[in-house]
């Protein structure tokens, strides 16, 4: 049962109804650092039931400075499990299945199924293409974030939608975080959006990024939305 005052902040945003339904919704957030951690621990906090938390890889030190679920005492540890551990914590009425993999071809297709969003939490713009083609084929609507340094990206991508094709023309160039690195804030940021863009999907609510990029610059604190038609 939904234990109406832990979500009494959230009624108004969204109707009692909608509230309740939250604990329906499975989401599948690929990746669980900088990005992933937040977005984790907002689904959590929002009441979404069913969260699976996809990454392979291990806390280590360099991912203090931003990755919420990373503390001294998690290094070196999976941090989908990290992810388990913590929203046990947070909120105890979500269940978290975590999947200590890196999300491929082989096996996009097996983890992402059964889901209602698919959350794009990656570092790898290749890996971006495996989950916008196979959420395509699964019919899930996707919703994409990517971060930089000061800058920060959005969009959504519903299902036979080609967007990561005009975001990144150039497929096999690397993202810009490997040269500028990425601060606390703005995964916090851009995870943000992300979540409001997959309640706008769940509860058909308001205008979502569809064919449309959202840069987010923190540094002049431009944001732009491109029309990507």
């Amino acid at each position: 049962m939904v234990k109406i005052e832990r979500y009494r902040k959230n009624i108004g945003t969204l109707t009692k109804e909608e509230n309740e339904k939250l604990s329906s919704f499975r989401i599948c957030v690929v990746g669980c650092g900088g990005l992933g951690g937040y977005i984790i621990e907002m689904l959590a906090r929002l009441g979404i039931g069913h969260i699976t938390a996809v990454d392979s890889d291990v806390f280590e030190e360099s991912n203090l400075n931003r990755q919420l679920l990373s503390n001294t005492e998690t290094l070196g540890k999976h941090k989908a499990l990290i992810a388990k551990d913590r929203i046990r914590l947070v909120n105890n009425q979500v269940e978290l299945t975590p999947v200590v993999e890196r999300i491929s071809d082989s096996n996009a297709e097996s983890i992402l199924k059964g889901h209602d969003v698919i959350i794009d939490a990656v570092d790898s713009i290749d890996a971006r293409f495996v989950l916008q083609n196979v959420a395509s084929k699964l019919d899930i609507p996707f919703v994409h974030g990517a971060i930089a340094g000061w800058y920060g990206q959005i969009s959504t991508i519903l299902p036979g939608d080609n967007t990561l094709a005009k975001i990144y023309p150039d497929r096999c160039k690397e993202g810009l975080e490997k040269e500028i690195g990425n601060p606390s804030f703005t995964p916090a940021m851009v995870a943000s959006v992300q979540i409001a863009e997959v309640i706008k999907i769940l509860f058909k609510k308001g205008g979502l990024l569809r064919n449309k990029l959202l840069y987010v610059d923190l540094l002049e604190h431009d944001y732009i939305t491109v029309d990507l038609h």
